[in-house]
């Protein structure tokens, strides 16, 4: 359990590097689960330079770690190896990254649980398990989240579960090699032979998946961005899925205070003009939207 008497899993809101984005899903979406990625704060260790708003501070991890019921901290290896900033990366660069991970939790004395540094397909199994064995050792305070990939194998699961209280399924990985029910039978699997453990869905919150699921520990999503980043927003209120157009939201008629309440929290980062409202208003009510959803589906979210 990531919260006492914990009874379904816990949905939480992923993308949250930015203060801004962060206090606008807690105050105002009443969001009480949360998920940063390490990679804008520690990027420069490579010589990288992700973009960056000016809003993305030490500041957000310190206020998810102290206002969310439960937060955890991604390592950003995939952003490494195959997102925005892929390249090929080494021993000695993953050695660099894990350090400076590991520097950048102590330093600033975070409580977040924290995912391990799973760089099996770039490394092999035996490195993931060096650097799952140093983070152990190197981060006591901190709960860790060790990950399973189909690299790992039968025999590499089974070594997995006996060694880890928190273990995530990669659910995007899966879902690329086209074996996206596997993902349940993975679960089931865990669950019987350790039920003690705890298990996380990366990047999942499918609404099948989570209902079936519900014995799982936690998932994570970042569908809140898609209100602004594509303009839409799909919405199931457990009979029905809404496509919610950007350009169509009738603020007012959702809730008549939520424009006030974001200028409030914005202000002190933001000059204040009608569409930077509207911008982060639309995040407040996407944020309102899915904990409903998930609700429904996965239950309780408080």
């Amino acid at each position: 359990m990531i919260v006492p008497n914990q009874s379904n899993i816990k949905v939480h809101f992923a993308g949250l590097e930015n203060i801004d984005f962060a206090k606008i899903l807690h105050e105002v979406s009443q969001i009480k689960y949360s998920l940063f990625t390490v990679f804008p704060y520690i990027a420069g260790c490579l010589n990288i330079k992700p973009l960056k708003m000016k809003t993305c501070t030490i500041e957000s991890p310190r206020y998810l770690c102290s206002k969310s019921c439960h937060t955890i901290m991604d390592s950003g290896l995939f952003t490494l190896m195959f997102g925005a900033h892929a390249g090929k990366r080494d021993a000695k660069q993953i050695d660099i990254w894990y350090n400076a991970l590991v520097e950048f939790v102590l330093n600033n004395k975070l409580t977040s649980t924290c995912v391990e540094v799973d760089c099996q397909k770039i490394l092999g199994v035996e490195s993931a398990w060096k650097y799952r064995n140093k983070m152990r050792d190197d981060l006591k305070n901190n709960r860790q989240i060790n990950v399973f990939h189909i690299d790992d194998g039968n025999k590499g699961l089974d070594q997995l579960i006996e060694f880890s209280d928190y273990i995530a399924i990669s659910v995007p990985k899966l879902r690329a090699i086209k074996k996206k029910n596997y993902t349940e039978k993975i679960a089931n699997y865990i669950k019987n032979k350790k039920p003690n453990i705890n298990i996380h869905l990366l990047g999942c919150t499918e609404n099948t998946i989570l209902k079936n699921l519900y014995f799982c520990t936690s998932a994570d999503s970042t569908s809140w961005i898609s209100v602004n980043k594509y303009g839409f927003l799909k919405y199931n209120n457990g009979s029905k899925t809404y496509n919610i157009n950007k350009r169509n939201i009738d603020i007012k008629a959702f809730n008549e205070n939520y424009p006030t309440i974001v200028t409030n929290i914005i202000s002190e980062w933001h000059e204040i003009t009608k569409s930077k409202v509207e911008y982060y208003t639309r995040i407040a009510i996407a944020g309102t939207l899915l904990k409903n959803q998930y609700t429904i589906y996965g239950g309780n979210q408080d």
